[in-house]
């Protein structure tokens, strides 16, 4: 049984300088049985100093330390080892580097590659109790591969970004997410806290002014910080603005003006025609139940504002179908003339909008619709999902370390084993 262990853990994960040397399972009275495998070094090795990675004289042994190991058919594993202390030439006396481990930390290299992918696919709550370890233990876990990875991924050949503020706790606290949205690689780049031109600065400061002049694509929202900041930053760039968020803009006049018109009915003692339509009108045509069809089949026979701003957020989807810029733009034009006759104040409202930001939703076509914030939203429902799987994370600095292990697209350490 102890030749079996051994060379399964030399098949998975075979030590450099070290060798097991005595493996066993051992039964516990009251508790489950755990696998312990003693680590001894390599027969004429010499300990390497853990700071510059020299081999020099040991100087003593330090009392034996238990390390975490991948668990093995539902049971524990753990290595055992007394580490050695180095007298380096260069550095004074330091413990010896261990290949299985990093600094003071009572796991595993392996371990840790582990619990982070397990952490992946269940909340970190979970992965804990599946494998018996502690949340404390997968934080760690996570943390480390982050920052590994963090300091080795590649940031060459970035072409395009999109920015989104994304509101991770109530009480208006938003965080500043960028992600490179190049047709090969969609990632997240970039987190920090608030939605302000200094918090968005700090992305272009840390990206360097090389890489900011390479950008030829950043997509955004018509959240003017951001305007402003990509305009004085990367103003090479063509700023595709979020087709996303021009549609909400017109579904919410659409819904301000049916409050107006409720309100207005209500007062003549109506309380009926506009009751229960507010999804009517929302909603895909193509979304809507038999009933809601119906209902707003009703609702178009009238001659309320609700329904001309209805039909006037229709019409506004043929603007997406053009191709050419020029084209969009006269669109675009009669369209805002059009709702400026109807006396419709929200529509009027968001028309003036789409008006004064016209060049930078015409970069949509000029870009040959080949890049939208669709991407960046299709990025936001991920980053909920990683906020609602653990609900909610209370620090800032907790919820970083998780997106970016979710959505970084980080590398990894190299290890023998992947784990699926």
């Amino acid at each position: 049984m102890q030749l079996q262990l051994q060379t399964l853990l030399n098949h998975v994960h075979r030590l450099k300088r070290f060798v097991y040397h005595d493996v066993r399972l051992v039964p516990c009275q009251g508790a489950e049985a755990h696998i312990e495998a003693r680590v001894v070094p390599r027969k004429h090795s010499r300990a390497r100093c853990s700071r510059c990675d020299k081999p020099g004289p040991t100087y003593d042994h330090l009392p034996e330390r238990r390390f975490n190991f991948v668990p093995l058919w539902g049971l524990l594993v753990f290595l055992l080892y007394a580490p050695r202390r180095v007298d380096c030439g260069t550095c004074g006396v330091h413990v010896e580097a261990m290949s299985w481990a990093t600094g003071k930390s009572s796991m595993t290299t392996v371990y840790m590659i582990f619990l982070a992918t397990w952490a992946r696919r269940l909340s970190w709550t979970e992965t804990a109790r599946v494998f018996a370890s502690t949340w404390d233990n997968v934080y760690r876990a996570v943390e480390w591969v982050v920052e590994y990875g963090l300091k080795h991924r590649d940031l060459t050949g970035i072409t395009a970004i999109g920015v989104d503020e994304v509101q991770y706790r109530k009480g208006h606290k938003y965080l500043t997410l960028v992600y490179q949205i190049d047709a090969g690689c969609r990632r997240l780049l970039w987190i920090t806290e608030t939605r302000t031109v200094k918090a968005f600065t700090g992305f272009f400061t840390w990206f360097g002014k090389a890489r900011s002049k390479a950008l030829r694509i950043v997509c955004s929202d018509m959240w003017k910080p951001y305007l402003n900041v990509i305009h004085r930053r990367a103003g090479q760039a063509l700023n595709v603005l979020d087709k996303f968020h021009i549609v909400a803009h017109l579904n919410k006049a659409v819904d301000e003006t049916r409050r107006q018109d409720a309100a207005e009915l209500r007062r003549k003692g109506d309380h009926v025609t506009l009751k229960h339509t507010r999804w009517c009108l929302l909603k895909r045509p193509g979304n809507l139940t038999k009933k809601q069809a119906g209902r707003l089949r009703g609702l178009l026979r009238m001659n309320l504002r609700t329904a001309r701003a209805y039909l006037l957020k229709e019409d506004f989807n043929h603007f997406w179908t053009y191709t050419s810029p020029i084209w969009a733009g006269k669109f675009l034009d009669r369209w805002c003339e059009m709702v400026m006759r109807s006396g419709i104040a929200p529509m009027k409202a968001k028309a003036k909008m789409l008006q004064s930001h016209r060049d930078l939703i015409l970069n949509y076509f000029r870009a040959k619709k080949e890049y939208s914030s669709g991407v960046v939203e299709g990025l936001n429902t991920k980053v909920k999902v990683v906020t609602r799987k653990a609900y909610g994370y209370r620090v800032a600095a907790t919820i970083k370390i998780a997106l970016f292990h979710a959505l970084g697209r980080l590398p990894e350490p190299e290890i023998a084993h992947r784990f699926a």
